[in-house]
């Protein structure tokens, strides 16, 4: 199973995202860490952007080849940036859009976080250029005091129980 978590910086997916991929023992994969890890200026180009998502793709492949879970986390606001990826997947493939209240957003993007750089300047630019998501999905909205309930309702939409044990 691959597990897409998307939403706009600050909205808590990433917080949830590593929390359900313990859940599922699944790999975990964060845009914001390959990026650390492969640019050491980083620009976020489009170039950039699309050389970090093609190893997030890659990552799919070799664990749908080896059937494992994933969980990648990234913004994932364009629909072009998700095509490639639901086309490799198909039915394996479920989208968790995690959002948040605005105020929320301000005050956790106030923050020092060990990966991303994202500020509230950041959020509003991609705010604007966010794309609906036309795949089914679970949207949950993540509050300062809700993470068990949405990876309660998360793991009800995969369909998954705590007595599977990974491949």
């Amino acid at each position: 199973m691959v597990v897409i978590v998307l939403g706009l910086p600050g909205c808590g997916k990433s917080y949830f995202a590593q929390r359900l991929a313990k859940m599922i023992h699944a790999e975990y994969v964060n845009s914001d860490r390959l990026r650390k890890e492969n640019f050491k200026m980083r620009m976020y180009s489009e170039g950039e952007k699309a050389k970090i998502y093609d190893m997030m793709l890659q990552k799919m492949k070799e664990a749908i080849r080896y059937h494992k879970n994933l969980v990648l986390d990234a913004t994932f606001h364009k629909n072009e940036t998700r095509k490639p990826f639901v086309k490799q997947a198909k039915e394996s493939l479920f989208f968790v859009e995690v959002w948040a209240k605005e105020s929320i957003i301000r005050e956790r993007l106030k923050k020092k976080r060990p990966y991303s750089d994202a500020d509230f300047e950041v959020y509003q630019s991609l705010q604007q250029e966010w794309e609906s998501l036309e795949e089914p999905h679970l949207l949950l909205e993540s509050t300062n005091a809700n993470i068990h309930s949405m990876l309660q309702k998360a793991v009800q939409y995969l369909g998954w129980n705590n007595d599977k044990k990974p491949d």
